[in-house]
């Protein structure tokens, strides 16, 4: 049998991964709809510690990793952080603590944004990444390397 190829830069890798916050919840997952990953090192999808933790793995390796916040999503940004006018949202999508809605850029994409106030005629929204800030539990299984 020949011997398995190690992760290198520019290797194309399928693997399975669940990311998990430091309380055990589960923040995602590939195993949800057994659908698993396609990615190369190196081609800017993943973050340069989360490639780091794949390199010299190879096919059939199972690892769990944790990184720190600068480590995995960085860390929340203040100036992501923007107050709306209350009226600015509507009857379908309230301006609920809590909620994740779509909102609209100049260039037409969209960017989700988290409702984290709502005092009055003012809402706080953060576009920070869901997880910045957050202690982050990495478990990979390497399928296959190419």
């Amino acid at each position: 049998m020949p011997e398995s190829m190690a992760i290198q830069h520019n290797s194309e890798v399928v693997l399975h991964f669940d990311l998990k916050l430091a309380d055990g919840s589960a923040a995602d997952s590939t195993r949800v709809n057994d659908k698993p990953a396609k990615l190369t090192i190196g081609d800017g999808n993943l973050t340069q510690s989360f490639e780091d933790c794949l390199l010299g793995l190879k096919t059939g390796d199972k690892k769990s990793f944790t990184l720190q916040p600068d480590d995995a999503f960085g860390q929340p940004n203040p100036d992501n952080f923007h107050h709306l006018e209350r009226s600015k949202f509507s009857a379908e999508a309230p301006a609920e603590v809590g909620m994740i809605l779509g909102f609209s850029q100049p260039d037409g994409s969209e960017m989700p944004g988290i409702v984290r106030e709502v005092s009055g005629d003012s809402v706080t929204v953060d576009f920070n990444h869901p997880l910045a800030g957050q202690v982050i539990t990495f478990d990979v299984e390497i399928l296959s390397v190419n």
